[in-house]
């Protein structure tokens, strides 16, 4: 073997060499977890609602039209199969029967017989509706005057709370705030673990103790740490659990109570999460939640998975109580603002 066929065999080998390296590093690449892209996902634009509410759109304002035109003529079996619809969209009871009974006033007093009027008339009542209901809200907005900005988060386990403060922790950092993450649901085992990932991963800071440790206490620490500190929000994570329902609203009430010893106003706002895939049971739990906790607002999750968005109605017209955010997917973006007209727009045209 000559001095060149050994060169030629050399260089070969050192190719294949950088070719498996090459591929290596690949791989390891593709098993990164792109925590990054989990929270902000700040180089892509959202898809639009009307997307993230497809299922609602066909399962509610869809059926809707459908039931108008099967039926064929206006009266009142066509009423009743339309109130129907709307309480099997988690409209409620009370929010379906004034909306049905605003359309038997349009149909009398205008002697309506098109069913496309009808129709129109009856998405008109609803967006009205929802509009009217909204039209004195001013929006989800930091207090700089009252700062720190203390957000409160209540609800049963499992509905997105601890995701929904993640997500809204990084909002708030990418706006320049210092933000502080206080671990009160002391109760679960995994639910401290669980907000310090997302601490880590918003560049926030956290406040937590031991598993079975009294929320208040932990609360109290947060808040000082807030005070002193300087922080411009603090977002409280609290026990969610149902089965102590009574306890569970008297461990609410201490955590209220133990704010305002350290902040005179308490809280800024006090947010329910409640999964939109839970149907009426949502209404419940708002009511029992808006006994202890003095409700400001609702965060309702998981919106585009369910064809029921007439929840978003029966909450505000049966409690008066705003959604203020609705969750429509996974990332930091799909956890937004909710607007009364761009949700109409979405759903109705």
């Amino acid at each position: 073997m000559d001095f060149n066929t050994n060169t030629l065999m050399m260089i070969a080998a050192a190719v294949v060499f950088l070719i498996l390296v090459a591929v290596i590093l690949v791989v390891l690449k593709k098993k990164e977890k792109p925590v990054s892209k989990v929270v902000k996902q700040s180089g892509e634009q959202p898809e639009s609602l009307r997307i993230k509410l497809a299922k609602t759109k066909s399962g509610f304002t869809a059926k809707l039209a459908e039931i108008i035109r099967i039926r064929g003529k206006v009266d009142e079996e066509l009423l009743e199969q339309l109130e129907e619809t709307l309480l099997q969209a988690d409209i409620g009871v009370e929010a379906s029967m004034d909306i049905i009974e605003k359309l038997r006033e349009e149909i009398q007093i205008n002697k309506l017989t098109d069913k496309d009027v009808v129709q129109k008339q009856l998405e008109d009542i609803i967006k009205n509706m929802l509009l009217k209901d909204y039209n004195d809200e001013k929006g989800f907005k930091i207090i700089a005057e009252k700062k720190p900005f203390i957000v409160l988060f209540v609800g049963v386990n499992g509905v997105g709370k601890t995701t929904s403060i993640g997500k809204l922790a990084g909002r708030f950092y990418d706006e320049g705030n210092k933000v502080l993450l206080i671990a009160a649901d002391t109760f679960r085992a995994a639910a401290a673990e669980q907000l310090s990932i997302w601490a880590e991963r918003t560049n926030s800071e956290i406040i937590k103790q031991q598993q079975g440790s009294d929320p208040s206490s932990v609360v109290y620490d947060g808040v000082m740490k807030a005070v002193n500190g300087k922080f411009d929000v603090v977002l409280i994570d609290t026990a969610g659990r149902q089965h102590t329902k009574v306890n569970l609203m008297n461990e609410l009430s201490k955590i209220e109570r133990t704010i305002k010893k350290i902040v005179p106003q308490g809280a800024d706002e006090t947010l329910l999460v409640i999964d939109a895939t839970t149907g009426q049971n949502a209404i419940s739990q708002a009511e029992l939640f808006n006994k202890a906790a003095n409700l400001s607002g609702i965060v309702l999750t998981k919106l585009d998975g369910t064809a029921k968005g007439g929840i978003v109605i029966g909450i505000k017209h049966h409690l008066h109580v705003p959604v203020k955010f609705i969750g429509v997917g996974e990332s930091q973006q799909d956890l937004r603002d909710f607007d009364p007209r761009e949700f109409t727009e979405a759903v109705f045209e």
